[in-house]
């Protein structure tokens, strides 16, 4: 674990905005999907254009081009379609979980309906890479590093990925380390699921280095509580200056596959913060493991 600060101004980068971005329209559908097929070899027959199905998918590669939430008027108006056309696409869109809809600011994205598509062609590794922007996005709200940590063996786990604060003073953490697996905030998650006697797991913990004193009786009041609240949290213990707060990603069995983490210093979060990040990120957990497992 490191903690860096970058003192220099960073420079920001230009360049030309994907078509459709910021408003600018997108051409209607391309005109060769109306012609007839095979006109060279003097068959007349037509092409069988189905056009709503055309338009979802003008939809959907606009809202991934465009990289930002987009109203259904807004979308019609810059795809030249019909706003009660474009209206039913994206209700229907949404109901598939192609589409989510935001109904406080009216809005719509892509959705997770899109990754289960395609999950079963998917490697390890790229669905990780699915995950980074959710886990980017709450880097950026709370000013924290995000990790994703994943079982290896039957004592050990490893760091998967890892999304930096975009502060200037931010804790960053080397991929593919590997921890005890009772240690830190994903070692209170990990240990109550191991199913193991008492005897077993004190002995598992004299193994593990605090830099913080730290007793079995303490270490296990905090795995209780974080049963209770759904996520643990690590005050210092793994490393002095520095809290952890994990909440667990579970597969469809509700076996623990990977845990999710916040890193931050100790006092740069108060209590109802805290209570924010931990819940923000226990609404994320479900959608993280529908793309990761």
């Amino acid at each position: 674990m490191s903690i860096k600060s970058d003192s220099a101004p960073k420079e920001k980068k230009t360049g030309e905005r994907s078509k459709g971005r910021g408003g600018s329209r997108i051409p209607a559908a391309d005109s060769h999907l109306t012609e007839s097929l095979g006109a060279n070899d003097g068959d007349t027959s037509k092409t069988v254009i189905v056009k709503p199905v055309v338009n979802a998918m003008r939809i959907l590669r606009y809202l991934s081009e465009s990289g930002s939430p987009g109203r259904a008027i807004t979308i019609a108006r810059n795809l030249s379609i019909n706003a009660s056309t474009c209206f039913n696409i994206l209700r229907t869109l949404a109901l598939e979980e192609v589409v989510e809809f935001d109904p406080l600011s009216k809005t719509y994205t892509t959705g997770l309906g899109l990754t289960r598509l395609v999950e079963n062609f998917l490697t390890e590794g790229q669905r990780v890479a699915a995950v980074v922007p959710h886990m980017a996005d709450l880097a950026a709200e709370f000013h924290v590093t995000m990790a994703l940590w994943k079982r290896i063996a039957p004592d050990r786990i490893v760091l998967v990925k890892n999304v930096s604060s975009p502060t200037d003073l931010r804790i960053e953490m080397a991929e593919g380390q590997r921890l005890p697996m009772m240690m830190g905030a994903t070692g209170r998650l990990y240990a109550p699921r191991l199913d193991l006697p008492e005897k077993k797991l004190r002995a598992m913990f004299r193994t593990l280095r605090w830099q913080r004193p730290l007793t079995f009786e303490e270490y296990w009041q905090q795995v209780e509580a974080a049963k209770v609240k759904g996520w643990s949290t690590d005050d210092g213990y793994f490393s002095l200056g520095v809290k952890s707060l994990a909440v667990p990603i579970d597969d469809s069995h509700g076996h623990l596959a990977y845990t999710l983490v916040a890193i931050m210093f100790r006092a740069q979060l108060d209590e109802a913060r805290l209570e924010q990040l931990g819940t923000a990120m226990s609404n994320l957990s479900p959608r993280l493991a529908k793309i990761l497992i």
